[in-house]
């Protein structure tokens, strides 16, 4: 007997059940690489070896190096090289991925792109142990095709679980691949931190412990994508614009065609514009959150680097349990709860006393629970809002505009800092951001947003 998702098109309960855990798994892949190459240890090492090159040595408080390196004609500051590099590939991103969408909602095989976007994508953070003394051209290459075939994979990933869950099944499979993301990279960064911490221990200097841990992030990448390579299926395209020539060219004409008609869907235009704005504030807390720690408050790293870490187990927590709550209050009314969290979260951070460690501890903790919540449900809400057979095509403008707009916290909080000289009051600034995203989204009609995008509406919005 076939059941009303199967006639919809799903494939049967236990084959959706198959897909569904090997698709988290690469949740569980990736977040070796943010983690511990975008998060962490990469920005800092860059750093140092850009001072080699430009200095003879890495600098250091006493001795800051002060020459600049040239890049492309023009001066930059070893320090200033991984945050402009980052910058770099965040722009091209979000000019590439849009086409890479195109590209996968004509094609019948999209897991086959997303690994060979994962796989190329880890060969470039593994190729990342041979950056040494002051190679940093070789450094910033890996970095910028680290960061877009990432990029990339996820617009495949994330348009992949339109295929495999229900409407009513999105909230929870999206929060679980949070969570197991949450737990795979805390795993893997706990065992690097402590092989950096202790590198003398291990025989190896603080460089080649490093080296070695990059190397690991790439390695966990390319090995935990086989699963969900082995798992997940292969179905034939659905609504595809009839466009004449090779596939590419196909892929621009489609491409053109799902641009003009996104008037068409102003719901999922709305939500969008929400959520610029309040992932921007998410970003740019965790972003800042560390030099916020050092600078204002004078804690270490040791207490830093174990912050961290709770984050990450936290959040593995907290993506659980806000996909229990979405299936009672609804996936909408569970991000705004999570957004009011936030704000709480910054007015906290503002009041926070200088070298007290239990109250940052405590704080970290808060934002380890709405961090994952609010970013799974914000993926399966606007999931439902996207039109049957462009899925990759609305998650590569998802991740494009993400990309494209996610300086703007950044360079905000940069501002008030440089106006003010404390960093306290540049917290506050991000308010803003939650606040704007928290009013748009409340006026977002989901049941009206699903009707326009011609789905199926879950029994829970």
């Amino acid at each position: 007997m076939i059941d009303s998702a199967e006639a919809a098109g799903y494939p049967p309960l236990a084959r959706r059940r198959r897909e569904q855990r090997g698709w988290y798994f690469y949740d569980w892949a990736n977040s070796a690489y943010v983690t511990t190459v975008g998060t962490v240890l990469f920005s800092p090492y860059l750093t140092s070896v850009a001072e080699t090159a430009a200095c003879g040595a890495p600098g250091t408080i006493a001795h800051p190096c002060t020459t600049n390196l040239s890049v492309l004609g023009l001066p930059v500051s070893p320090g200033s090289l991984a945050f402009y590099v980052v910058t770099v590939s965040t722009i091209v991103s979000a000019l590439i991925l849009p086409v890479v969408g195109a590209i996968a909602d004509r094609s019948r095989h999209k897991k086959y792109l997303m690994g060979a976007f994962a796989w190329f994508g880890s060969l470039a953070a593994m190729a990342m142990f041979a950056v040494t003394g002051g190679n940093w051209v070789l450094g910033t290459v890996l970095l910028v095709l680290g960061n877009i075939s990432l990029g990339m994979s996820l617009v495949v990933y994330d348009a992949i679980l339109c295929d495999i869950a229900t409407p009513d099944e999105r909230d929870a499979v999206s929060s679980r691949g949070w969570a197991l993301g949450y737990l795979g990279g805390g795993l893997l960064l706990a065992v690097n931190l402590v092989t950096v911490l202790f590198h003398a221990s291990f025989g190896m200097s603080t460089e080649l412990a490093v080296r070695v841990s990059l190397f690991s992030a790439g390695l966990w990448w390319a090995g935990f994508t086989l699963i969900p390579m082995a798992r997940l299926g292969s179905r034939p395209p659905v609504n595809t614009v009839a466009e004449p020539g090779s596939l590419l060219r196909a892929s621009f004409g489609q491409l053109w065609v799902t641009l003009r008609g996104t008037r068409a869907y102003p719901m999922t235009l709305l939500f969008l514009v929400a959520y610029l704005f309040f992932n921007d504030g998410i970003q740019t807390v965790i972003a800042a959150a560390s030099v916020y720690g050092d600078k204002q408050l004078g804690l270490s790293q040791q207490v830093l680097i174990a912050t961290i870490l709770i984050v990450q187990f936290v959040g593995f927590g907290g993506a659980l349990v806000f996909g229990r709550a979405a299936a009672h209050f609804g996936s909408r009314r569970t991000v705004m709860g999570g957004l009011l969290a936030w704000i709480a979260v910054v007015a906290i951070g503002y009041t926070l006393p200088a070298h007290r460690v239990v109250p940052f501890v405590t704080l970290a903790i808060l934002i380890g629970i709405v961090l994952g919540g609010t970013q799974a449900l914000s993926r399966s809400l606007y999931s439902q809002f996207v039109p049957r057979g462009r899925e990759a095509e609305y998650f590569s403008l998802y991740q494009a505009c993400e990309r494209g707009t996610s300086w703007l916290g950044t360079a905000l909080f940069g501002l008030v800092h440089q106006l003010s000289g404390s960093y306290r009051p540049a917290i506050v600034a991000l308010v803003g951001f939650f606040v704007i995203g928290l009013v748009l989204l409340a006026r977002v009609d989901v049941r009206r947003g699903i009707a326009e995008a011609g789905n199926v509406q879950p029994a829970v919005v």
